[in-house]
């Protein structure tokens, strides 16, 4: 009898015990995030024993300094009762460098404070990550052998026990399971300890890695929770929203780091590198601007940046093309470098594209073409492509043709890809509009004086790979597309030159409502030949070239207004903002150095001579644009600005002269 009752007393309380534990953790089946216990609240100063870091493409914690201030009482996880949960699960986000042999290093540890005692550690080494616990008889140690963690990459673990089972899995991969001699301890008692993030309590051992995610799961394995993952390297159970956020915020005019923050650095000499989610938190240095940029997933965030100043305009180098030259295109192909193309007006050897090559253009390949007035660089996915305006037909055909061409990668040479009737072309546009490419051409007139025609707009097919009609405009003389976006809202401007009566014309601006292009506003313009969109701060603007004015019964004129407009948000319109006197402009040029804005005007002609001063005026607020240099050209027609590793140069056409040339912006 006296047996009997000591077994069912021992199975009564084994009930009860079981019992206990199982409401002990049945509000603690929610993961307990450890890195968000060290970290202040929102809003309170950082603490300098954690430096944020930014590697690979994700953010972590970087610990040093005091193990007290980066440690927690248990009791803040244990708050209904003060035991470990006999079964669970650890999520560990961490990057670690190489370790030296033989050297351990706390990723965690649970101690008792008085005794110093340790409860449980978790510890990594070169190639086998350690799970430290106290058992009944003393301290038991599993371990995972040929686990490869410490090399210089993301990794997320997950550690499951449950009973005398420990599993393993790496980055979501293959599980390795371990059996031990005897379960967990269902009684291990955490009441005055502590948990020591990244340290064992002692200097010994400290954690040199990144840590990203420190997740305890009770009761489970939070595998499921976690993978599969589009990035397993990066799996997310609970990460710090520290950590998910920009590390640097603007509050005002001022940027201030939330973090003490490290993150690699691209090192470019002025080409911008790509900006996208991908990128969040990256750090660009621009060795041509001497400026420090962060990436916000979207944009590049000026933080420090040297304020360059315009000082003066000097030649650089005269670019002898093969003939004389409507336009001039300034793009670069990654991996291969900056072009320039020239729209000549000579059939043979056509149309040039220069490569720039020890800081000049030279020769790279010509394309026959027919009087071509404009070239136009654009993308399609990983294609790229450069369309020209003819605006003459081959001789004897019967039609006009203007040609896209696309880069070979292979030939590492523009080919011919798609060619599309066209009327005395002008110009080409590209854009795209939510994940759609469009290509706009300006049919300048049918015939010798046919002037009020159609100009098309053309759309990317992605099964047939080509560019189709997609909606044509009725247009006067068209001589140039510009298109933009502000907010959610795309339009697309034409220069109307030329009705077959007069040039004092309305120019159109369209929206894009419905999948399509409609009217949005007419403005006067006077033989209009370019459109330039350009934005300051929050305003947004659009210049106009004005070329002449034509009067029946007396000269041209030449010397008249070209127009700047601001949008008017109120009104939702377009308003005049400012007149300036140009001659015969054919077009405007906006850049930007360092925190000053420019417009630069090709002036070709004032009624007898081609050989005239264009103009850049500076942007100066309440005043507007005022000229600050004069540039002597002859027949200017076009102005691209770009940039090199040599500096900041503004390039012009001529179309009375096979001379065109480049000037160097100095800046101090």
């Amino acid at each position: 009898l006296s047996l009997f009752l000591s077994l069912c007393f021992s199975l009564t309380l084994s009930l009860y015990f079981s019992l206990f534990l199982s409401l002990c953790f049945s509000l603690h089946l929610l993961p307990l995030d450890f890195l968000s216990r060290v970290l202040p609240p929102g809003g309170e100063p950082p603490l300098p024993e954690v430096h944020m870091v930014q590697s690979r493409g994700a953010r972590g914690l970087q610990l040093a300094g005091s193990q007290e201030a980066l440690s927690f009482p248990a009791s803040q996880l244990f708050t209904n009762c003060d035991h470990f949960p006999s079964e669970f699960s650890f999520v560990v986000t961490l990057k670690i460098p190489r370790l030296a042999n033989k050297r351990n290093e706390y990723i965690f540890s649970l101690v008792e404070e008085e005794s110093d005692r340790l409860l449980i550690g978790l510890l990594v080494s070169q190639e086998r990550l350690h799970f430290l616990f106290q058992g009944p008889t003393g301290k038991k140690r599993i371990t995972f052998r040929a686990v490869r963690l410490a090399d210089n990459h993301w990794h997320t673990v997950v550690v499951a026990v449950t009973g005398r089972y420990a599993t393993l899995r790496v980055d979501c991969g293959m599980a390795l399971e371990l059996v031990y001699e005897k379960p967990f301890p269902s009684d291990l008692c955490t009441a005055h300890s502590r948990f020591y993030i990244g340290s064992r309590r002692r200097w010994k051992g400290l954690f040199s890695g990144l840590l990203r995610q420190l997740v305890l799961l009770p009761g489970s394995d939070a595998t499921s929770r976690v993978c599969p993952s589009s990035d397993p390297r990066l799996a997310v159970l609970s990460v710090p929203q520290a950590l998910l956020t920009m590390p640097i915020t603007p509050t005002g005019n001022d940027i201030v780091p939330l973090y003490p923050y490290e993150a690699e650095v691209f090192i470019t000499p002025g080409t911008q590198p790509p900006c996208a989610k991908a990128e969040e938190g990256q750090l660009w240095f621009n060795t041509l601007k001497k400026g420090l940029f962060l990436c916000d997933g979207r944009l590049w965030m000026p933080l420090l940046q040297e304020k360059e100043r315009l000082d003066y305009v000097e030649d650089y180098q005269d670019l002898y093309t093969n003939s004389e030259t409507f336009d001039i295109e300034v793009f670069h192909i990654p991996s291969q470098g900056l072009f320039a193309a020239t729209a000549n007006r000579e059939t043979k050897p056509g149309s040039g594209i220069y490569k720039w090559v020890d800081g000049k253009f030279q020769v790279y390949q010509n394309i026959v073409t027919y009087e071509a007035r404009a070239w136009k660089y654009f993308t399609v996915g990983n294609k790229m492509f450069l369309a020209v305006a003819n605006s003459k037909g081959q001789p004897g055909g019967e039609w006009e043709e203007s040609v896209i061409y696309k880069w070979s990668s292979r030939k590492l040479m523009f080919l011919p890809y798609q060619t599309i009737e066209t009327h005395s072309a002008l110009d080409w546009e590209a854009f795209s509009i939510q994940e759609q490419h469009f290509l706009a051409v300006a049919n300048h007139r049918r015939g010798d004086n046919n002037h009020n025609i159609d100009s098309v707009i053309y759309r990317w097919n992605p099964g047939t790979k080509v560019f189709e009609v997609n909606q044509t405009l009725e247009t006067s003389g068209a001589y140039d597309w510009e298109f933009f976006s502000v907010g959610p809202y795309h339009f697309l401007v034409v220069a109307n030159t030329f009705d077959g009566i007069s040039t004092n014309i309305n120019s159109t601006i369209y929206i894009w409502l419905g999948g399509m292009f409609q009217p949005f506003q007419y403005i006067k313009t006077v033989g209009a030949t370019d459109w330039e969109m350009f934005q300051v701060k929050d305003r947004y603007f659009l210049a106009v070239a004005n070329g002449q004015k034509l009067n029946e019964r007396g000269p041209s004129h030449y010397n008249i207004n070209s127009t700047i407009y601001e949008l008017n948000v109120i009104t939702q319109t377009f308003v005049k903002f400012q007149d300036i006197v140009t001659n015969s402009a054919v077009d405007w040029e906006f850049f930007s150095v360092g925190e000053e804005k420019f417009l630069v005007v090709a002036n070709s002609h004032d009624g007898s001579s081609y050989s005239l001063n264009s103009v850049i005026y500076r942007w100066q607020g309440y005043e507007g644009f005022v000229p600050i240099h004069r540039l002597p050209t002859i027949g200017c027609t076009d102005w691209e600005y770009f940039n090199t590793t040599a500096g900041s140069f503004l390039v012009y056409s001529s179309a009375t002269s096979p001379l065109s040339k480049v000037f160097r912006l100095k800046t101090y």
